[in-house]
């Protein structure tokens, strides 16, 4: 009998996710929220920044707030202070978004049970680049 491979649920997600709206995205190419989206973005995966201050950011229109964002996305990155996660959730669990990814230093258990319950994958306290470039390369 075959050896059982264990699952490795982040690289599923990212295998499979195309679409990626950034919570919290920088125009700013010094913010750590540019330069993990810009990485991303270069791994070949649509960046949708959703800042209510910007106009746009990497190429790419950006959105005052997750509903106002006209296409289907895949995962909600999060770049924003843990106490203003369970609102960015709310709005996520609305539109049936598939997975939610709090950023590292972003902790919301709260919000994350919250996401848990309506059937989404979390990442939590982790940085989606340092995942990706660990399992891509």
């Amino acid at each position: 009998m075959a050896a059982h491979q264990e699952l490795d649920p982040i690289r599923e997600l990212l295998s499979r996710a195309k679409t990626i709206a950034v919570v919290g995205l920088s125009n700013n190419p010094w913010r750590a929220s540019h330069g993990v989206s810009a990485y991303m973005q270069a791994q070949g995966y649509k960046i949708i920044p959703v800042n209510p201050t910007i106009t746009e950011a990497l190429g790419e229109t950006a959105y005052p707030s997750l509903p106002d964002v006209p296409e289907k996305i895949d995962i909600v990155n999060i770049f924003r202070r843990s106490e203003y996660v369970e609102a960015i959730v709310d709005q996520a669990i609305q539109r049936k978004i598939p997975a939610v990814w709090m950023q590292e230093e972003v902790i919301n258990e709260a919000a994350a049970a919250k996401a848990r319950k309506a059937g989404m994958f979390v990442a939590m306290d982790l940085c989606i680049l340092k995942e990706h470039r660990a399992r891509f390369g």
